[in-house]
């Protein structure tokens, strides 16, 4: 009864731990090796017995007789006249089992071997987190705030698994309270010592791409496929998807009637504006596409090093560069070309135009650098914009716009 008063009293970590019988049993036998090795040398002769159904065990040590003066390996032999004190007709060469009980290894022992079995049952629910974490890795996870600090966000599962959001996957527009549910993806699962760190991100492409799994029907049923995903986390995105079915508007299907269904994923997003386009395999179409809202006069293609010169309208460029230079550069990533845009336009006008620059003594650099931003470097450039659009588009109000058109038109009027 003793064992089993000690297995009983290790088996409240099976309740604590969420462990079964038979695994807690399996790691108490090595526990109980370990502790026989310590002890006498070597486990070997001992023969450990587990009922997980009664959570019972006994162990015994087996040793052969040999005669007194023989006695040379104490672990492992017994003299004659031992083993006659257990049974009276034993003889020299038999073998002799006699049981062990816990309780005499020493209180000592009894709390090392219970400071072992808490190291391996975590050890062993270390291993279990960090498999059940791996099989999760570009999925889509909810946590709840548990601590916000500086550099990283500590997050809580249901099951009380801490998970982690560094500042570098949270978008810039990123606000979070303690308690708030958290979307995001598992994005990697890292060993830190032997505990594994879970890694959330909001800001992968991978998450986009889950979050219109989730949220739009038709891709979760695999009638539209997103065939890639572009982000500025926050910022802006492209999303390029098909349909084998031409029955199937996909951008139609994933925007939803007047943005119904994109919309919650651009409130997940922080607003972040996302671009549907139809994707194909005709690169001049792919790139044209990409580079909406602007019309594309022409491309010319290099594909060895896969560059692409885009052709458009003096009024189309700063549309297809897009506010900070976003739209340019996604539509690159998006299609694997390195997109260089050449402007079209009145000859007679292009030789009497002045890069922006010529007008530093009048006009900030700072003011010219956010035009330039937007793909807006000469002085036509810009008088042939609407306020209110470059208002929108840039960084700068109304008034400074106004005031560096009127140093632009007497360049022009003098």
């Amino acid at each position: 009864m003793e064992n089993l008063a000690l297995i009983e009293s290790f088996s409240e970590f099976k309740d604590d731990k969420l462990i079964d019988r038979v695994t807690l049993m399996a790691i108490l036998e090595d526990v109980f090796r370990n502790a026989l090795k310590k002890k006498f040398g070597s486990d070997e002769n001992f023969d450990i017995i587990i009922n997980p159904d009664k959570g019972d065990m006994e162990i015994w040590r087996r040793r052969v007789i040999v005669a007194d003066e023989d006695l040379d390996l104490e672990n492992e032999e017994i003299t004659l006249t031992e083993a006659r004190k257990i049974e009276p007709d034993f003889e020299i060469g038999e073998e002799v089992s006699e049981e062990v009980k816990l309780i005499d290894l020493g209180r000592r022992a009894i709390l090392a071997l219970r400071q072992n079995l808490i190291s391996k049952i975590h050890e062993h629910d270390n291993t279990n987190l960090y498999k059940q974490f791996k099989d999760l890795i570009g999925d889509i996870y909810t946590a709840e705030v548990h601590h916000v600090r500086p550099r990283v966000v500590i997050l809580v599962d249901d099951e009380g698994n801490e998970i982690v959001l560094p500042k570098e996957k949270q978008i810039p527009s990123d606000f979070f309270r303690k308690g708030d549910n958290v979307r995001g993806i598992i994005e990697n699962v890292e060993l830190k010592g032997n505990k594994p760190q879970i890694i959330m991100s909001r800001t992968s492409e991978k998450f986009l791409e889950k979050l219109f799994e989730q949220e739009i029907p038709e891709v979760f049923d695999g009638l539209i496929m997103v065939k890639n995903v572009v982000r500025i986390p926050g910022e802006k995105a492209k999303v390029a998807v098909d349909s084998y079915d031409d029955r199937i508007d996909p951008v139609g299907a994933c925007v939803g009637m007047k943005g119904s269904r994109i919309h919650g994923i651009v409130r997940e997003l922080g607003n972040e504006n996302i671009d549907v386009i139809n994707y194909t395999t005709n690169t001049n179409l792919y790139i044209t596409r990409a580079l909406s809202p602007a019309k594309v006069s022409s491309i010319k293609i290099d594909e060895e090093n896969k560059r692409a010169e885009v052709f458009l309208k003096l009024e189309e460029v700063s549309k297809a560069i897009g506010r900070g230079g976003h739209n340019i550069k996604l539509a690159g990533l998006l299609t694997g070309y390195e997109l260089d845009v050449i402007r079209e336009g009145n000859i007679a006008e292009e030789e009497d135009d002045v890069e922006l620059t010529e007008f530093s003594d009048e006009i900030e650099e700072w003011v010219i650098e956010e035009f330039a931003k937007i793909g807006l470097d000469t002085a036509r450039s810009i008088l042939k914009q609407d306020v209110e659009d470059l208002v929108r588009r840039t960084d700068l109000e109304e008034e400074t716009i106004l005031d560096v058109m009127r140093i632009l038109k007497e360049e022009f009027n003098s």
